[in-house]
């Protein structure tokens, strides 16, 4: 297996849909001033739209000032999103029910998952992160959490340690490792901030919407339609670009699972443990489900 050609093919493939998302955000910028003019240009002949009365709308510093208030939307949005995922992967592990592995443990099962870790950290050229064990999770699974290599921990669930050889372990921490080292948390954060911060511009139409009274707005009809229409109009906006964002995003995670997977296969130079524990998890009735409602 030419694992690094599977890295170099990850890589690429995880900057062109990372241009596509920036793209997409692009775009919604450039609607919601499409819709803003449409709103106006029907407010200023109202009956008569056309594509003249829409293009007498447009100017730079309109556009630029939209442009700017559409852009803050979705970073204040981000920026809170980012802040409630910012706790670290302690915090994270532990809601899922992990506890922490210590390193004097004398439990044969925590003693082999965390001799495992310690031989990947070496391995992968990294200090040895914190290991949670998830005790009552029968599937097949785990993870690595935090939003920088310091505060980084992995999880590994009660199933993986019972059911998996040494070998198939191995081949999974070692996927782990991979997130970890190639910023895939931090990378996942931040995609899911935009995406929350693109979700607000549909929220800002639906309490417009919201706030609208049929019996006010049917009094008003003339000042009533154009607010109808920007309320609606933002609301497609906003979740389409998240509907759309999310196909990116899960993309670009399944890009990130194959450059882990090729990692795992450089530091343990042994493909058939991360072969081995995939398909342990397709043939195993508990799957890689975790039950914690977290």
């Amino acid at each position: 297996m030419d694992f690094y050609q599977a890295q170099d093919d990850a890589r690429r493939s995880t900057t062109r849909l990372i241009v596509l998302f920036i793209l997409a955000v692009v775009s919604l910028v450039v609607m919601t001033n499409v819709l803003v003019m449409l709103v106006f240009g029907y407010v200023d002949a109202p009956g008569q739209l056309t594509l003249q009365n829409v293009a007498d709308q447009f100017d730079w510093m309109t556009f630029g000032a939209i442009g700017v208030m559409v852009v803050l939307i979705i970073a204040a949005g981000s920026a809170y999103k980012i802040m409630t995922l910012a706790g670290g992967g302690k915090v994270v592990a532990e809601s899922l029910g992990g506890s922490p592995i210590h390193s004097n443990t004398t439990d044969p099962l925590e003693r082999k998952v965390l001799n495992v870790v310690e031989e990947m950290a070496i391995a992968a050229g990294t200090p040895v992160p914190p290991v949670y064990l998830l005790s009552d999770e029968e599937g097949i699974n785990a993870f690595a959490a935090g939003n920088t290599q310091a505060d980084a921990v992995i999880g590994i669930t009660r199933g993986t340690a019972e059911h998996l050889s040494r070998d198939e372990l191995q081949g999974v921490v070692a996927h782990e490792f991979s997130h970890i080292l190639n910023g895939d948390m931090r990378m996942n954060i931040r995609l899911m901030g935009v995406l929350h911060g693109i979700l607000i511009i549909g929220m800002i139409g639906y309490y417009i919407l919201r706030s609208m009274t049929f019996g006010r707005r049917r009094s008003n009809e003339k000042n009533g339609a154009p607010i109808l229409a920007l309320a609606i109009g933002l609301m497609v906006i906003g979740f389409a670009g998240t509907f759309f964002g999310n196909l990116i995003k899960a993309s670009v995670s399944r890009k990130r699972e194959l450059l882990a997977d090729a990692s795992a296969v450089q530091y343990t130079r042994n493909p058939d443990g991360i072969a081995g524990a995939l398909k342990k998890i397709g043939g195993s009735h508990a799957g890689s489900t975790l039950q914690t409602s977290h």
